[in-house]
């Protein structure tokens, strides 16, 4: 009987048939199902805390701005940011402020002024002198009609007309001593402007009004340390006591309904080693748009925190310090939990995947309260139970999987 192979090309050539089965194996290895490499981690119990942070910084809870009372001339500033100050210790006196420096112009004026003063003073000094005679020739004669009227020698009327003239004549000597008053001070007005002027040397005697301080406290900010002008109302001084401080935290305004006044607040970053613990005493009602640094507008809110750690703990903090805000809003020391990472979106709710013998196990899960990194598990998982990290699309359910080993 004839052998079919026995004239085989194959049987010739015996290098083309190892080639053949060499590439079948590769087709057959590069086709066969591969695991997929992943990350797993424990599902484990630990503390986990819910909380928003934002950065804050703090301030002095009792700001006094010191105002001028007047205007005037305040002295050169020799106090310094950080000085320390007792309440009534005298922080600056204010000067009036000076006259203006007349030119050749107003010069002339004020001195014609003061000789038309000058003249009219004299004026009213002659119409007292006619007052005064007009007065003694009506008081003469009414004096002697007094005995004519007695003797009838004048009529009735007579008399009341002398007598209502020498009246009439001491009015008018009385309105003209006025007059003389009146002339000499407007001469003294008119001097006062020729020689009171900021070209004359200062008188040193001048009155001063004193700026004291209302607190025993700091200097926090000085508005201006040069001698000059200053105008009513215009702040000199910020003085405040930097050992009774507050932290304000501007938050989202969306955060800030979350956060109710006596909640616990962390302050970390501050400088110290341990952060630092406090309380919310009030949310601000009204909100304010603030730019992020991304461009894009924000309503936020001022919340207002104080500090509840020992006073020497943060005594080293002054005002306007940064330190980063932690408000907690929900916090158990003994949650089940696994990595947000882990999750992902399936039907309706939330799912993982379970690594069972190198196969993933699709599970779903009920998740609770959720920090960003970490999330609660309220069913679906137990203690001790491996799960993917960071399941990737090619994580299918019942897919061989194989654990990648982190160094």
């Amino acid at each position: 009987m004839n052998n079919p192979f026995k004239n085989s090309t194959l049987l010739k050539h015996p290098g083309i048939l190892v080639t053949l089965i060499l590439i079948i194996a590769m087709l057959i290895w590069g086709f066969w199902p591969k695991p997929i490499m992943v990350e797993v981690v424990k599902v484990k119990k630990a503390p986990l805390t819910v909380s928003i942070q934002e950065d804050g910084r703090t301030r002095v809870i009792d700001r006094y701005v010191i105002t001028s009372p007047i205007n005037g001339m305040t002295c050169r500033m020799h106090l310094k940011v950080g000085d320390t100050v007792t309440q009534g210790q005298n922080l600056l006196n204010i000067s009036p402020l000076e006259s203006q420096v007349l030119d050749a112009r107003s010069r002339a004026q004020a001195q014609a002024q003061v000789s038309v003063a000058n003249s009219a003073l004299q004026a009213a000094k002659q119409q007292v002198v006619l007052a005064k005679a007009n007065a003694k020739l009506a008081s003469d004669k009414l004096k002697r009609y007094k005995p004519l009227l007695a003797k009838g020698l004048i009529s009735q009327e007579a008399f009341d007309e002398t007598k209502t003239a020498a009246l009439t004549t001491q009015s008018q000597q009385r309105s003209a001593t006025f007059a003389v008053e009146v002339a000499q001070f407007e001469l003294q007005s008119a001097k006062t402007i020729l020689n009171y002027s900021a070209a004359q040397p200062h008188n040193n005697n001048l009155e001063r009004v004193p700026v004291n301080s209302p607190i025993n406290g700091k200097i926090l900010k000085v508005a201006r340390k040069c001698e000059g002008p200053v105008i009513t109302g215009e702040a000199l001084l910020e003085v405040g006591d930097p050992t009774a401080l507050e932290v304000e935290v501007d938050v989202l305004s969306a955060d800030a309904v979350k956060i109710k006044p006596g909640m616990k607040v962390l302050f970390d970053r501050w400088g110290g080693l341990q952060p630092l613990e406090g309380v919310v005493r009030v949310i601000e009602p009204v909100g304010f748009t603030k730019v992020s640094a991304l461009g894009v507008e924000e309503q936020r809110v001022w919340v207002i925190c104080d500090f509840t750690s020992a006073t020497q703990e943060w005594q080293r903090l002054g005002d306007g310090y940064r330190v980063e805000a932690q408000f907690i809003l929900w916090q158990q020391d003994d949650v089940l939990q696994i990595p947000s990472s882990a999750l992902f979106r399936y039907k309706d709710g939330w799912a993982v995947f379970k690594n069972v013998n190198n196969t993933a196990i699709r599970q779903e899960v009920k998740v609770g309260q959720r920090n960003g990194l970490s999330v609660q598990i309220l069913s679906g998982l137990v203690e001790g139970e491996s799960i993917i990290n960071h399941p990737s699309d090619a994580v299918e359910n019942n897919k061989t999987t194989k654990t990648r080993i982190n160094n």
